[in-house]
């Protein structure tokens, strides 16, 4: 018996569509995580680029259980002395980049690495209802239900 391994020219990616109005953000980065590795196909090879593109528009209407949109805090460091920056789930979700807090939870899913920064350019994510991504026709994935 031999362990399979796909050929890059055999890959096939296609584009998958997710509303994220009223999903809790945890289960909808583990299953954006879970699809942009390939590991629902069963062709999965680890050291690949081979999930499927991810579209995710209402970004801004992502639902956090409990109080962490009032108390989980995001931090970051400038690089200088005593630079140490944070902000709130609520702030973030309110401001201009809504989006970086889905973004943030999946790239924390992921395994680290140049593959996992590479899988992450699979990820397209947009704060309203629309998205430039029509001609590519993606498919509709409901994670409400």
């Amino acid at each position: 018996m031999k362990t399979f391994s796909i050929k890059p020219s055999e890959i096939e990616k296609k584009w998958i569509l997710i509303d994220a109005d009223g999903v809790v953000l945890g289960r909808l980065a583990a299953r954006i995580a879970t699809i942009l590795r390939g590991k629902e196909k069963p062709t999965f090879t680890p050291h690949m680029d081979m999930g499927d593109n991810v579209i995710v528009i209402n970004a801004e209407k992502v639902h956090l259980t409990g109080n962490k949109r009032d108390t989980k805090t995001y931090y970051w460091h400038t690089g200088y002395p005593g630079g140490i920056k944070s902000r709130v789930a609520s702030d973030m979700l309110e401001g201009q980049f809504p989006e970086r807090v889905i973004e943030k939870a999946v790239k924390r899913m992921l395994p680290g690495g140049p593959l996992s920064k590479q899988q992450m350019t699979n990820l397209k994510i947009y704060k309203g209802g629309s998205h430039p991504h029509g001609g590519q026709s993606p498919e509709i994935l409901n994670i409400k239900d």
